[in-house]
């Protein structure tokens, strides 16, 4: 298994435009925190859905660069580590961190860039979806099947958050992207897509003071508010339990 640090930093240097990218699902760990993050390879999908709300549309086209992200959302466990105090309201060390404003969450990703010497950050919304749908595998959810094995909604949690990494992954092994807690990306948000830009960076105008959360959370009823193509979006200063994030490592 290679390095984080040593991969990170070929990327970084351009050499990694020389050499072949990981596989697509690539594991490595980090070592300071024991964080596990995953390859998402370089490619092109179509973003968005037509079986939604105008938020979504319209679909469009989109290539992302190769980046790391989270196997899992931010755990309890590592929020402490990093900002020495667990917000939860539903507790548990493996359960992702809950009651995490934008703002927190950027704090978070600064902290642990200081740590691992790293570059740590949210993950664009583009490269969210990017990155759930397993580069245009999925078409509905962030796997493939039912998603009650997928997904943990108001149908099959009690009334909380769920331990990390306990349903089914999707193609490239990550977890939890559809249910549990929504993700906040970086991204302004935008009422449509009109005007996203096509290369996965994120969306820096618009309405800064509410950013994009993904992946719907526990509390949702319904399969539908989970879907890969559906979009939250909160204040940057609220905090809510049902609301959390995962990390990406690479230069936007």
């Amino acid at each position: 298994m290679k390095h984080l640090l040593v991969v990170t930093a070929l990327l970084l240097l351009g050499i990694g435009q020389a050499l072949a990218e990981p596989a697509a699902g690539t594991i490595v760990k980090e070592p300071k925190t024991g964080m596990e993050f995953v390859w998402v390879q370089s490619g092109c999908f179509n973003m968005g859905s037509n079986d939604g709300e105008t938020f979504e549309k319209p679909v469009h086209p989109v290539c992302v660069k190769g980046f790391w992200l989270g196997k899992y959302e931010v755990t309890q466990d590592q929020y402490q580590h990093i900002m020495g105090v667990n917000p939860s309201d539903s507790r548990g060390p493996t359960n992702p961190v809950d009651q995490v404003s934008w703002d927190d969450a950027v704090t978070f990703t600064l902290g642990l860039s200081t740590m691992t010497s790293v570059p740590v950050r949210l993950p664009s919304e583009a490269e969210w979806e990017y990155a759930c749908r397993a580069g245009g595998q999925h078409t509905v959810y962030c796997g493939d099947g039912d998603p009650a094995t997928l997904a943990w909604t108001g149908s099959n949690t009690g009334n909380s958050t769920s331990p990390v990494g306990k349903l089914r992954p999707n193609a490239w092994g990550l977890y939890d992207m559809s249910g549990n807690v929504w993700e906040w990306v970086i991204d302004c948000w935008n009422p449509d897509y009109l005007g996203a830009p096509g290369d996965g960076k994120p969306r820096l105008t618009g309405n800064c003071e509410r950013r994009v959360a993904r992946g719907g959370a526990w509390d949702v009823n319904g399969y539908h508010l989970v879907r890969a193509g559906k979009r939250g979006r909160g204040d940057h200063r609220y905090r809510l339990n049902v609301v959390g994030f995962r990390v990406a490592i690479g230069v936007q």
